[in-house]
């Protein structure tokens, strides 16, 4: 049982490295279902700002902002802190903006930061049709401002396409990665939900195939008690002067014959409650012995102690161990209400034949009530 119970709880949940769970919660999680978003969206900025404050230095000196210009580059930071909720809305002021930065011939590499994380979050968040519009939006204004700053710069042109083309390529990228996850989560998730509703209906079918067995065995053993007892009653009140003490003894011994019988019998039935590892949770369908076409003649011999005169003709080979359980209850039924409704000294033929595809169960008894075929 250990090589099979190995592999299960190494799948389990519980086995996994929190870090790792955590991780690919993170990359999984949409952007507008990310806790904290505004807060985290604010620091973005200001760190964006300060970024972009610590590139206009590097530029020629000419490029550098007037008190406008750096109004105009800070304005622009502002707006990401509502990224997440608004992206077009967003992109729309830091562009109004940027515009007026770059046309006022400023340092034009310090708002690019900016600029590309508002278009990787509209990639990241929206439809491909509308991440190729902003695109195509966003190419389309640089192009004019770069061509009324700056006509000579085709290769930086160039350069301003290829990075607003690549960013929203990885916003996409992301998005499509991020479907495809919540895909294999929900698939995942109705696979366990199929499996779950799977064992509670082996379950169900269990406790009832359990129910019915012991309704079975519990009606056989009472009545023939019963049976038993009333013999027994019936030697000792029929003439008390010559007790036929035999006869009593014999009547008591069949009836604790027949309890220890009921309790082996019930005792099999309810292993599988005991032992829940070998049962259904494990997927494995669990059940206590059945018992089958062997177990007619304990049948028989029980009956014939109750009063009855049994023949018995069993003319089947390798059947099923379920057929052969569903034959051994019918039997035991039809001797049962043969035995308590019979009368006294009732004849009962029990005839079990396989035939081709099925097997045909025969109980005809000459009772008082009247006989009859099962």
């Amino acid at each position: 049982m250990q090589a099979t119970t190995t592999p299960v709880r190494a799948t389990t949940p519980t086995a996994r490295s929190p870090r790792g769970e955590r991780i690919m919660a993170a990359i999984g999680r949409g952007p507008r279902t990310a806790p904290h978003g505004t807060r985290n969206d604010a620091l973005l900025a200001i760190a964006l700002a300060a970024l972009a404050a610590g590139v206009v230095p590097l530029g020629e000196h000419g490029l550098r902002p007037d008190a406008l210009g750096w109004t105009l580059l800070f304005l622009a930071h502002v707006p990401l802190v509502w990224r997440r909720r608004r992206p077009v809305l967003v992109l729309f002021a830091v562009v109004a903006c940027v515009v007026p930065y770059h046309a006022l011939d400023n340092n034009h590499s310090a708002p690019i930061p900016a600029t590309m994380t508002v278009l990787y979050t509209i990639a990241a968040t929206g439809t491909a049709r509308r991440t190729l519009l902003t695109g195509a939006t966003v190419l389309g204004v640089t192009l004019t401002v770069n061509a009324l700053t700056n006509p000579d710069g085709v290769r930086e042109v160039l350069r301003i396409f290829g990075w607003i083309i690549a960013v929203l390529f990885c916003g996409m990228s992301t998005r499509f990665y991020r479907q495809y996850i919540a895909a294999i989560v929900e698939r995942a998730e109705r696979a366990e939900r199929t499996r779950e509703e799977e064992a509670r209906r082996r379950v169900a079918e269990e406790r009832l195939r359990i129910a019915r067995d012991l309704h079975d065995l519990l009606a056989h053993s009472i009545t023939l008690i019963g049976v038993q007892t009333s013999v027994a009653a019936h030697v000792l009140t029929a003439d008390p002067d010559r007790l036929d003490r035999t006869a009593v003894a014999k009547a008591l011994d069949d009836i604790a014959e027949t309890c220890r019988t009921a309790r082996g019998e019930l005792r099999g039935t309810l292993e599988v409650l005991r032992e829940p590892e070998h049962g259904v949770e494990h997927g494995v369908e669990a059940r206590g012995p059945l018992p089958g076409l062997d177990g007619l003649p304990d049948l028989v011999d029980a009956a014939r102690v109750g009063g009855a005169r049994v023949e018995v003709s069993v003319a089947a080979d390798d059947v099923p161990s379920a057929v052969g359980a569903a034959a051994y209850r019918i039997v035991q039924e039809a001797l049962t209400n043969a035995v308590r409704h019979g009368g006294a000294d009732v004849a009962v033929r029990v005839v079990v034949r396989a035939d081709v595809g099925a097997l045909r169960v025969s109980v005809t008894d000459d009772g008082a009530v009247g006989g009859g075929d099962v």
